[in-house]
């Protein structure tokens, strides 16, 4: 991490989630490209494994504090952005105090790259933002991204060359952001979990996007006249390259906790046995049972509550906080008094932050005062809790996952 370091490129991750199963090739890549790479990150480099959910965060802090120089916040792992040493490489250019308009974090980083002086800085997109648990983004607000770009272009035009932005807004979302702000070189995009990685020339603007859950990365340089970027995996590595030692302890967290997430819980029962799990499916069986065993007018819950992760024979504690990483217990709330007459609009209103849904009955009742679903969307979305239903998500999904229907 010392000495003097000749940039000639930008690396960019995004959406790691605390995968952490396979990260030697990923820490030692990066690792030892890093002499002559900025190494960034377009944010939820925190949650979503059991990794963050028994670690609480110290490794991930200690991975980016170790190797990384610039990040964009993401939706999640939103708070770790304000802890020290997160927060002294965070850039946000779009993030602000609600009640000030005084950002949130450091609007620009500048590194000279290529011979070129060279701006990086990041936006995380309103739809992202909307996604962070309420409590957690009280009293921030975010600026429309395009809007930000353009006034930080204007203030800072006469010192730069070249502007790269680390967006956790989503790909299609960065291709329109691509056309409003020409002046872009780089948009390293994030959050949208699809299989669209670029590069996508609009105009002069390159979008790309590294592989999610720490499997790949992209890559973008500089030349003489315009930047070139790829894509790539992270290479196997093996036995062939040496952890460096910032990450050592680091590293042995990880090993430790593998150990843990590999305890067995039960036997995977068909139809989720030995395949890539079916979101939808499983949700919609849960939501069946529920409805029916908690007595609910309707259930509602959201697909991206959920991860998808291949399931082998046997369900392991690591496979169930993979799948529900998240921690949601499961709630009776009221709905809005706006919305409780008019279900289509409940659900368009549900959807548009929250993404898609899973609901039963379907279609929904006409008139809708509560429904069971998550503290997430209750607390987020809806106008709070009126009881526990005495049941967290991942306890219900155990059941279902390893006892199968009922009979």
């Amino acid at each position: 991490m010392t000495g003097p370091r000749a940039l000639r490129r930008i690396a960019a991750t995004t959406d790691v989630h605390s995968s952490f199963d396979n990260a030697l090739p990923m820490l030692t890549h990066l690792h030892a490209i890093r002499a002559e790479t900025l190494i960034v990150d377009c944010g939820d480099f925190f949650e979503g494994s059991g990794y963050y959910r028994l670690g609480h965060g110290r490794i991930e802090t200690a991975i980016l504090q170790g190797l990384y120089d610039v990040i964009a916040p993401g939706n999640h792992g939103w708070i770790h952005h304000f802890e020290t040493p997160v927060r002294d490489i965070t850039v946000c250019a779009n993030a602000v105090d609600a009640a000030t308009g005084q950002p949130l974090f450091r609007r620009l980083h500048t590194a000279r790259i290529g011979g070129q002086r060279v701006a990086i800085t990041a936006v995380i997109g309103e739809q992202a933002f909307r996604s962070v648990p309420i409590d957690q983004r009280a009293g921030h607000h975010v600026i429309e991204p395009s809007q930000a770009l353009r006034e930080m272009m204007l203030a800072h035009h006469h010192e730069i060359d070249a502007w790269v932005v680390l967006s956790h807004s989503g790909f299609d979302e960065d291709l329109e952001l691509a056309a409003a702000c020409p002046f872009l070189d780089v948009i390293f995009a994030g959050h949208c979990h699809s299989y669209q990685y670029g590069p996508v020339h609009v105009g002069q603007t390159l979008v790309l996007k590294g592989r999610e859950l720490g499997i790949g990365y992209a890559l973008a340089e500089p030349t003489a006249e315009r930047w070139t970027a790829h894509t790539a995996r992270f290479p196997d590595t093996t036995g062939t390259a040496a952890l460096p030692a910032q990450l050592a302890s680091a590293h042995d967290r990880i090993e430790d906790l593998r150990d843990r997430l590999a305890l067995p819980i039960g036997a995977i029962v068909e139809p989720y046995r030995g395949q890539a799990l079916d979101r939808r499916l499983l949700l919609g069986e849960l939501a069946a049972r529920l409805h029916t065993a908690l007595g609910a007018e309707a259930v509602i819950l959201n697909e991206t509550a959920l991860r998808s992760t291949r399931l082998d024979d046997v369900l392991t504690f690591g496979d169930l906080l993979a799948i529900e990483p998240f921690n949601n217990q499961l709630v009776h709330a009221r709905v809005p008094d706006a919305l409780s007459d008019n279900p289509g609009a409940l659900l368009a209103h549900l959807t548009k932050s929250a993404g898609p849904l899973v609901t039963e009955p379907a279609p929904l009742p006409p008139h809708l005062p509560t429904v069971l679903t998550t503290d997430y969307l209750t607390e987020s979305y809806l106008d709070g809790r009126t009881h526990q239903a005495g049941l967290h998500l991942r306890q219900a999904l155990q059941r279902i996952l390893t006892e199968g229907p009922h009979r």
